[in-house]
């Protein structure tokens, strides 16, 4: 069975670091690109940041360029998202996301989810 266990949230103030991960078992881990997405109190899904089977490639939401940071190990099964300079509007539940299916139309590549980590809240409050 696909699992995705999150770890690494919690409270910290503006301006600090978390690193967040979410180790994965069940289905061939090297063989898909992964994903980040966060849900702030009261708001719809935001996606993050993505990044290709081998982490050659990486997409970030523009509002986390700069400060955010998403990897994998490959022989640990372990996808992370590094982030820095912290704002309370990162405030949310993260979690990390597994790609069903890849449709790519017009050099964009649009995921669909068939698998969620279980959520870890990010809180950041001085």
């Amino acid at each position: 069975e696909v699992q995705l266990v999150q770890s690494g949230g919690g409270l910290v103030q503006p301006g600090g670091s978390l690193r967040l991960s979410c180790a994965a078992s069940g289905f061939t881990f090297d063989d898909y690109a992964m994903s980040w997405v966060r849900q702030a109190p009261g708001k719809g899904l935001d996606w993050i940041s993505s990044i290709s089977w081998n982490g050659g490639i990486t997409y970030y939401a523009e509002s986390m360029k700069g400060r955010f940071t998403i990897s994998r190990d490959n022989a640990k099964n372990t996808l992370y998202l590094q982030m820095n300079s912290l704002k309370s509007e990162d405030t949310a539940v993260y979690y990390c996301a597994k790609p069903g299916s890849v449709t790519r139309v017009a050099g964009t590549e649009h995921y669909e989810y068939d698998y969620w980590g279980q959520g870890t809240q990010v809180t950041v409050s001085s």
